[in-house]
């Protein structure tokens, strides 16, 4: 089965990857994983990406996209994926739908992880402290989390409308959190 998981900056999506990963024996997809590999495997799209990412300009949907289809194209992935982080734009996802079809794959669950903006800046603060990341502090978080609702707005309905959608309580526990998700799952998988 293949998986997009969705929630704001600190929701937790990692950590629920994680877990997903591990019960169900899946491939976590990370578009940003993929770019940062082609730019440490120095291929000519890698320095091309590392380019772009330098000027600060964000990578196209075309590289991207091209990095999903080589990743999904190969056997040992076949309806074993979670996606993470993608699709963020109503154009990704009808491409992604596109990629799977051609592949005979498709989207079975799409998970959203509902969390306040309270919970995320808390979190966002603790991760602060805990990982010392540069891109956590509470402007950073308001702002990332307010662009994040905006733009993935589109692709949540586009999701409910082909009833893939279902919403989890991203304020509770961890393990209840994982209890959540692993029983949706559970019923999909059949």
């Amino acid at each position: 089965m293949n998986i997009v998981i969705f929630g704001p900056p600190g929701a937790g999506k990692g950590t629920q990857s994680k877990f997903i990963v591990n019960k169900f024996k899946l491939y976590q997809l990370s578009t940003g994983d993929l770019l940062r590999n082609e730019i440490k495997n120095k291929t000519q799209l890698g320095s091309k990406i590392s380019s772009i990412i330098n000027s600060g300009e964000l990578v196209s949907d075309k590289i991207v996209s091209n990095l999903i289809e080589k990743f999904i194209s190969k056997d040992i992935y076949k309806n074993k994926i979670i996606f993470d982080g993608y699709p963020r734009t109503l154009l990704q996802a009808k491409n992604l739908d596109t990629l799977l079809k051609k592949y005979k794959q498709k989207i079975n669950i799409v998970l959203k992880l509902s969390v306040s903006l309270e919970t995320v800046k808390k979190r966002i603060l603790e991760r602060q402290v805990k990982e010392n990341r540069a891109d956590d502090n509470e402007e950073i978080a308001v702002k990332r989390y307010q662009t994040y609702e905006k733009s993935s707005e589109p692709v949540i309905d586009y999701y409910r409308q082909s009833n893939l959608l279902k919403v989890v309580n991203g304020e509770a526990e961890i393990t209840e959190i994982n209890s959540e998700i692993g029983g949706l799952i559970d019923t999909i998988k059949g």
